[in-house]
């Protein structure tokens, strides 16, 4: 006997209350964390979407007998009695709607899972999405409201059977209500049987109608029934809780109804009354919904909630959505949504957005995340099918200037002239700074008249923002990306290294254009870049860093507008020569008399270049995901799934589940595989235990997490970046040594000496952290092999704000010097227009391409709600490919090459292009002859022979 989820109820209301049956977490890591572009702040619109009822035409239903009409033709009770009555029948005791037509029941059931079914095999095909609306109702012993669930069994020949859940309602004996949802099909069935189940034992189950068709729903009233239902309605039941607390329950906590609280203090923000989730005893407490059945897979939600905290003396703390959905086989997932910084002074409007790739068996969404004993008060929750938006068109910039310097007396011919000091501090000229413009700066303007010489010299600071500072705000233009450049040096008096940054005041946000550590007299280049989205009313750039006391001198600052079109002619040209090789192919095995001579044409397929992306493991189950992934990537890394606080949240309870299904996905695909990561140095992101350890233990746990992870997996991954980020954290250097990071590297490489050993880090190319300078990370990387680390790459995140091709290539080139291959390995990109973000992505995707000494490219995913960073996927959520994304596939494609031309007297063909796979067409007077080969490039030119 199967176990059916979530059946055999008495009513939605008892349900959710029953704490017993929804888990109570405790430091559990979110599997996903789907929020909204932080930028849209517009209201959640609620519109009607319709239902598609029993007038429905006949010819789209794929129902046979509908309307039983024909009595219980085409139909099946399972395991019970059913029977046909019209409407001028006595109506069966306990339920007192009386419908136009015939319908249904289903009487004797002895089980929540028997029903009536249809088995409808012939009639459903993969790849097509099928909506199901049923109209039903209950009678019998009841009191409340009992769940009605609609199901497919589908059975595979040497498979288990499924069962895909499909929608769910909670019915009464007094109203007809609606059964809806969706369901689709990745491979075609033995059998597919549709079936109505869930009422508990005894409780007889009344049908109406059911409907199934591929087409679009259409506005539409069944006069004859009173079931007018909107489909794209609130997904949440009493959503300002006008009809009390029902539908709602306390999540490890109790939930008041209330008008008024703080004598008279607190009031709704509308409505006349407001929920609070009071006496918390963890941050997870809070009040919630389930919303099981309501919600489909595969389709976006916006969720809207005004919100606010009282008491325990906090006056401001997050609140946040979450979604927790369990698994058909009993896996709990915990889902972020959104979140707000609520105070105890104003309500606050939370907003995000969710999709669940899966099937889910149950879903509930509730609010938590303030401290114990703080209340969460809750005025609204609404949940809706997420419109689609239509994007941004591209920017028209009018006269961007390109190369044109935008500070106002740069050269200091006028003395301090358009500049002012920022805070008490004191400006003068100087005379005595490089005349050359700094390198990054000269690759972007080229050919450059010099630098005067003069600079400007700040003393009597007293904090370290003190500066030079000027107002641009009239001078800057939106969606430009600018590039930051100067010279700058510290005077005597400073203790240890200074940090010297650009940066800018944008309406009084800190933006940063370029930092630099300085530990000596000489002067150093500073680089940066930044960009503007949204007009703002002041800007201001500044020079600030060094510590009190320490005079600041700055030299040539410029601010210029960047040419990325020009970069992108040469990285083309540049492109060509790294990463094409002269193929010639030699052909045997056929009449030379006839081949000699005749056209072929030649086209790639794949280009062998790694170009991958990261998953996370409830992608997987989004078939329109892996079709994506599968067509378009050659390598992934998972997101969450090997880290160790996923593999072992506890110490000994092990989850290597999520990290094998995808390893398997990607191996039945010939996907190769980062591992990422082993460890991870930042302290906020190690797992509490591995925190409390002492020193031996903590040495333990580590050995144990290197036999455990590397053991399992031997040869299966590619590469692994073995202790993540130690550039920007040192938890277990400061705990066992400096010695544990050359001794990870080290044990890794013995216990999989297959793999290639990276370190990995971020800001190593946008200039904008001096901690991970690209002289920092070569200062780092020489030390760990001088410890005898074998390293085998270099890892370059790339989570990277408005960049420019010459910063980037300016840190590649140095870290070539090191002859490691370069990856990049998590990179991202983030612009409110798609337009702007295909134009960032295409800088880093083409300075890594045309660069010597990258040797892959990782995204660090690309479908909305499923990445780290907001505004930059280039998959929306529903599967639609955005700009951003189209011009990634533009990429790919420029990156195939083709070649046609007639075989020579020799019977060969040359041509130049990328390593790869590629197909070959021969029209010879007689035939048409078809091959495959392959390029590999081991050296210039490549000889392929082709038997002909």
């Amino acid at each position: 006997m199967r176990r059916v989820l979530a059946c055999c109820a008495t009513g939605r209301l008892s349900r959710v209350r029953s704490e017993q049956n929804l888990p109570q977490r405790s430091g559990e890591t979110m599997e996903s964390h789907q929020t909204d572009n932080a930028n849209d702040d517009s209201a959640v619109q609620i519109k009607n979407h319709t239902t598609i009822n029993s007038s429905a035409s006949s010819n789209s239903n794929i129902i046979m007998n509908s309307d039983f009409s024909m009595g219980l033709h085409s139909w099946h009770s399972n395991c019970c009695h059913g029977f046909v009555v019209s409407a001028e029948s006595n109506f069966p005791a306990g339920t007192s709607a009386k419908p136009a037509g015939n319908y249904a029941v289903v009487t004797n059931r002895s089980e929540c899972w028997q029903g009536l079914e249809q088995d409808i095999t012939s009639r459903v095909s993969p790849g097509f999405t099928y909506l199901v609306s049923a109209c039903v109702g209950v009678s019998g012993p009841l009191q409340g409201s009992a769940d009605v669930l609609a199901t497919l069994k589908l059975e595979y020949r040497n498979s288990q059977t499924n069962y895909l859940f499909i929608g769910k309602t909670a019915a009464s004996t007094e109203n007809w209500e609606w059964v809806e949802g969706t369901f689709s099909l990745s491979a075609v069935p033995d059998r597919a049987v549709f079936y109505l189940e869930g009422p508990a034992p005894g409780v007889d189950l009344l049908i109406k109608s059911v409907v199934i068709t591929c087409s679009s729903p259409t506005e539409c009233k069944n006069e004859g029934t009173e079931c007018v239902t909107a489909v794209d309605e609130n997904i949440i039941v009493n959503p300002k809780f006008e009809d009390g607390l029902n539908n709602w329950s306390g999540r490890g906590c109790k939930i008041v109804l209330h008008d008024s609280m703080a004598d008279g203090k607190i009031v709704p923000l509308s409505g006349k009354v407001f929920a609070s989730a009071t006496e918390r005893t963890q941050n997870w407490n809070g009040i919630q919904q389930e919303i099981t059945g309501r919600v489909q897979r595969k389709l976006a939600y916006d969720v809207t909630a005004v919100v606010r905290i009282f008491g325990n003396n906090v006056t401001n703390a997050t609140v946040q959505a979450t979604l927790w959905v369990q698994t058909p086989n009993q896996r709990d997932q915990y889902i972020g949504i959104a979140n707000v910084q609520a105070t105890d002074k104003d309500w606050a409007q939370l907003q995000g957005k969710f999709l669940l790739n899966g099937s889910p068996a149950r879903v509930v969404i509730y609010l938590e995340g303030p401290p114990a004993g703080t209340d969460i008060l809750v005025n609204s929750l609404v949940v809706s099918h997420a419109e689609k938006v239509p994007p941004s068109p591209p920017p028209v910039i009018e006269n961007p200037a390109f190369g044109v310097n935008i500070i106002t007396n740069s050269e200091l011919s006028g003395g301090t002239n358009g500049w002012f000091p920022l805070g008490n501090c004191t400006l003068s000229v100087g005379t005595g700074s490089p005349h050359i413009l700094p390198p990054m700066a000269r690759e972007s303007l080229g050919p450059h008249e010099p630098l005067s010489g003069r600079y400007i010299l700040v003393t009597k600071r007293t904090q370290t923002w003190m500066g030079p500072a000027q107002m641009i705000t009239d001078k800057l233009k939106l969606f430009l990306t600018y590039q930051v450049s100067a010279w700058v040096r510290i005077g005597s008096g400073a203790t240890g290294p200074q940090n010297v940054n650009v940066a800018l005041g944008v309406d009084n946000q800190w933006v940063n254009g370029g930092q630099v550590e300085v530990n000596d007299d000489r002067w150093h280049e500073i680089g940066g870049s930044f960009r503007i989205e949204k007009q703002p009313s002041k800007v201001m750039v500044y020079v600030q860093g060094p510590a009190p006391g320490v005079d600041l001198m700055v030299a040539g600052l410029q601010i210029f507008p960047v040419d990325r079109e020009a970069r992108f002619r040469h990285l083309r040209r540049q492109a060509d020569k790294i990463r094409k090789c002269d193929v010639i192919l030699k052909f045997s095995g056929g009449d030379s008399s006839i081949l000699c001579g005749s056209f072929l044409k030649i086209k790639q397929t794949q280009n062998s270049f790694p170009i991958g992306s990261c998953m996370n493991r409830s992608q997987i189950d989004n078939e329109d995901f892996v079709d994506f992934f599968t067509k378009n990537f050659n390598w992934a890394v998972f997101g969450n799934e090997l880290k160790w606080y996923w593999t072992e949240p506890q110490q000994g309870n092990f989850n290597y589940k999520d990290a094998d299904d995808m390893l398997d996905l990607c191996r039945t695909h010939n996907i190769e595989l980062r591992g990422h990561c082993i460890f991870w140095e930042v302290q906020a992101t190690v797992q509490s235990w591995v925190q409390s350890l002492n020193k031996n233990d903590l040495m333990t746990a580590v050995q144990n997490r290197l036999t455990g992870l590397l053991t399992r997996y031997k040869g299966k991954f590619s590469h692994y970046d073995v202790n993540n980020e130690m550039l920007h954290g040192s938890f277990y250097q400061d705990r066992l040594g400096k010695d544990i990071r050359a001794n990870m590297f080290k044990t890794a490489n013995q216990l999989d000496p297959s793999a290639s050993l990276f370190v990995n880090d971020y800001h190593v190319e946008d200039g904008c952290d001096s901690r991970s300078s690209p002289e920092k990370y070569i200062e780092h990387i020489l030390d760990l092999q001088e410890q005898g680390a074998p390293l085998g790459g270099i890892g370059i995140q790339g989570h990277i704000d408005s960049p420019v091709g010459p910063i980037v290539c300016y840190a590649l080139d140095k870290l070539g010097i090191l002859g490691l291959p370069i990856w990049f390995t998590e990179l991202d990109v983030s612009s409110t227009n798609e337009y702007v973000r295909g134009d960032d992505l295409e800088v880093i995707l083409r300075e890594a391409f045309a660069h010597p000494a990258v040797e892959g490219i990782m995204l660090w995913g690309f479908w909305e709600l499923f990445m780290s960073r907001n505004s930059a996927h280039l998959v929306n959520a529903e599967g639609d490919i955005n700009e951003a994304g189209k011009r990634f596939l533009a990429l790919k494609e420029e990156w195939l090459s083709q070649a046609h031309g007639h075989i020579d007297e020799q019977e060969e063909f040359s041509f130049r292009g990328f390593p790869g796979a590629y197909t070959l067409e021969i029209d010879t007077i007689f035939q048409k002859i078809k091959k495959t080969f392959v390029v590999d490039k081991s050296g210039s030119p490549v000889v392929v022979s082709i038997d002909l």
